[in-house]
């Protein structure tokens, strides 16, 4: 299994969760043991919380792959815009030169 199926094995389960949570908190107002402000209130805590969780996985994600990248020294979108640029200024100066520009 990879770990791009992993990730999407637990979203899937996140989102399951939610789901069944929601039903949860439906059935406690419905037999009266909540109200609706209650429910609210608690489902409102429980996803705050979720979204806290996924953004803090996020972020630890990225900086594992970010990581793993530096390891095996490839290039950044950024490191290749750079080298663009390079190669862009260098091709005008050649073209320049080879066009007589540099022998005055």
């Amino acid at each position: 299994m990879t770990i791009f199926e992993t990730i999407r094995k637990m979203m899937l389960a996140g989102f399951g969760a939610q789901e069944k949570f929601s039903e949860l908190v439906d059935d406690l107002i419905k037999k009266g043991e909540l109200s609706q402000s209650q429910g609210a209130k608690l489902t409102k805590e429980w996803t705050d919380k979720a979204e806290k969780g996924t953004a803090d996985l996020d972020k630890s994600f990225g900086d594992i792959i970010q990581k793993a990248l530096e390891k095996m020294n490839i290039p950044t979108k950024e490191d290749l815009k750079k080298m663009d640029r390079k190669i862009s200024a260098l091709s005008t100066r050649v073209k320049h030169l080879e066009d007589g520009g540099g022998s005055k």
